[in-house]
């Protein structure tokens, strides 16, 4: 990107950014009560399969799967893009023998992953900084695995995302993602964008991308075997289980709302935790966990 556009770029995306770290540190306290568990400090829905009994087996679940489908192995050092308070992170280094670098856009959400990851003893394993993904200041092919745990949801340039990933792997390292992915565009219905978008608006995320359009960049910047696999089925209760907890408190947020001591950002977090629900109900959306190799050669794209 040349360096006009960069400088227009910063320009643009600024008021995002500031959304996003304003949605994360204000909303800290909805997830640190109602989602995370001691176990996994897990900014994600959980993987239900036939052997997950409880909702916090559901979310060390999620990191095992995308572990599993990318090959994480003992000695690989691991980038985990949009790495939230550093949840996975901390689990690739206990239970996968990993090296981790875990960036956001998020000051907050770095010193709480270093206290994680202290009290979880992997410190000497596991480092965090204050980065966008899309243009980091690492050297090409630092990491073995790209790891983006439903984070890439959150840039409007998702394109430059897997290019900046693709430049950061070895020839043959992984890229491994778990995303909500539209399933068309434009939407089917006249009301279906309206109801998609009052989601995405409430969580900070400007648009999600199709099945389509992933595998389109991740092709153009020298991916090879790109899989896209709906998880919808295995997240399912994991959104039902949002939705439900939605309904019990949304009252009594918009009365705190209402009397100013709840903020825009922590309305739009329960907006958006119950449209998510709508919306996947109406088929609008699909969970899906997108895994590719970078080939030998990366062919240069702009």
């Amino acid at each position: 990107m040349a360096a006009g556009n960069r400088t227009q770029a910063h320009r643009v995306e600024r008021p995002l950014a500031e959304r996003i770290r304003a949605y994360y540190d204000e909303t800290w306290g909805d997830y640190r009560w109602l989602w995370l568990s001691p176990r996994n400090y897990a900014i994600h829905f959980g993987y239900w399969d036939a052997r997950t009994r409880t909702h916090a087996e559901s979310l060390l679940n999620m990191n095992q799967a995308l572990a599993e489908r990318l090959g994480v192995r003992s000695g690989q050092r691991v980038l985990d893009a949009g790495c939230g308070v550093g949840g996975s992170a901390v689990w690739l280094a206990r239970r996968r023998g990993v090296e981790v670098v875990g960036i956001t856009l998020v000051a907050s959400q770095v010193a709480r992953a270093q206290r994680y990851a202290k009290a979880r003893g992997v410190v000497g394993q596991v480092a965090f900084a204050q980065q966008d993904y899309t243009r980091t200041t690492f050297p090409d092919g630092s990491f073995d695995v790209v790891w983006a745990m439903e984070s890439a949801c959150h840039t409007p340039d998702k394109r430059s995302f897997v290019q900046e990933a693709r430049r950061l792997l070895k020839p043959g390292g992984r890229l491994g993602m778990v995303e909500y992915m539209r399933v068309g565009r434009p939407l089917p219905g006249p009301t279906d964008e309206y109801l998609l978008r009052s989601w995405l608006s409430g969580w900070a995320i400007p648009d999600i991308a199709t099945e389509e359009e992933w595998r389109r960049w991740a092709e153009e910047a020298s991916f090879a075997d790109v899989r896209i696999e709906d998880i919808t089925p295995q997240v399912r209760p994991s959104l039902r289980r949002l939705y439900r907890m939605t309904r019990l408190f949304s009252p009594g947020a918009a009365l705190l709302h209402r009397a100013g001591l709840r903020s825009e950002a922590q309305q739009g977090n329960v907006r958006g935790a119950r449209d998510i629900w709508r919306a996947v109900e109406r088929g609008l959306w699909r969970e899906c966990m997108l895994t590719a190799t970078a080939a030998a050669t990366a062919t240069a794209t702009t």
